[in-house]
């Protein structure tokens, strides 16, 4: 009788203990996560605009968005490719003229991404230069190279921002490893709205043309990524 009262004490004790445990433990907090990808998102943007032969001024003053995909790694399970998280921030207004709005969470994968990256982690960053480009990616998966045209941007501040391929290309395409930067081409890669990480972000469903078309605010981590962008490049340029 001592032993099962001692025993049955034992048990209790244990499950007291793991209550207790649950109890402490905190959910995940994704709205952070999230967050905290736009201020990586900031970083790189910063690092890129304070050395001058890196993405042409030009270019960057004609691009109606721009789209950040920090730390981007390869990924196990896509054979051969990669997945990266970020985000898209466009100019506000009908025609992408205004300034810079509220940032959109994105998701980058194929197996294209997976070639240009090596054992470290690289950072992405794509600018949408037409409004048929950024219009485009607002609703669902587009295919870079198919459903929207794509090539590698030039570096440095001599490099021509009027050649025929990157007048067509409705998105030109970076990358950072290492610390060098280059423009890489993504062909053959997708991009969609990550809705999921919108969610999280802004605490409610919110789609991504909702956002880019000013109907929610810039949350709190997306501050310094659109003031970023706001010092970088104030006003569109089209000619």
């Amino acid at each position: 009788m001592k032993y099962t009262k001692k025993r049955n004490l034992v048990f209790a004790l244990a499950g007291m203990l793991s209550l207790s445990a649950l109890s402490l433990a905190k959910p995940p907090d994704k709205a952070k996560d999230e967050a905290d990808r736009l201020r990586n998102a900031a970083n790189v943007m910063q690092e890129i605009t304070k050395v001058p032969d890196n993405i042409p001024q030009g270019l960057l003053d004609k691009a109606r968005c721009v789209i950040v995909m920090p730390s981007v790694v390869k990924a196990a399970f896509i054979v051969g490719g990669s997945y990266g998280r970020g985000a898209m921030v466009c100019r506000t207004g009908k025609d992408y003229s205004g300034s810079w709005g509220a940032p959109s969470m994105y998701a980058l994968e194929g197996g294209s991404i997976g070639v240009q990256i090596g054992g470290e982690a690289t950072d992405f960053v794509l600018l949408v230069m037409n409004d048929h480009g950024a219009n485009s990616l607002l609703h669902s998966k587009v295919k870079l190279g198919a459903d929207i045209s794509a090539a590698a941007g030039p570096v440095g501040r001599a490099a021509s921002a009027d050649t025929d391929a990157h007048l067509r290309a409705e998105i030109l395409s970076y990358s950072r490893s290492r610390g060098a930067f280059i423009g890489v081409s993504l062909e053959g890669s997708t991009l969609r709205p990550d809705d999921g990480a919108n969610r999280d972000l802004y605490g409610r469903d919110v789609t991504a043309s909702q956002i880019i078309n000013g109907e929610v605010r810039t949350p709190e981590g997306g501050h310094e990524l659109v003031a970023m962008l706001d010092r970088a490049s104030p006003k569109l340029k089209n000619s």
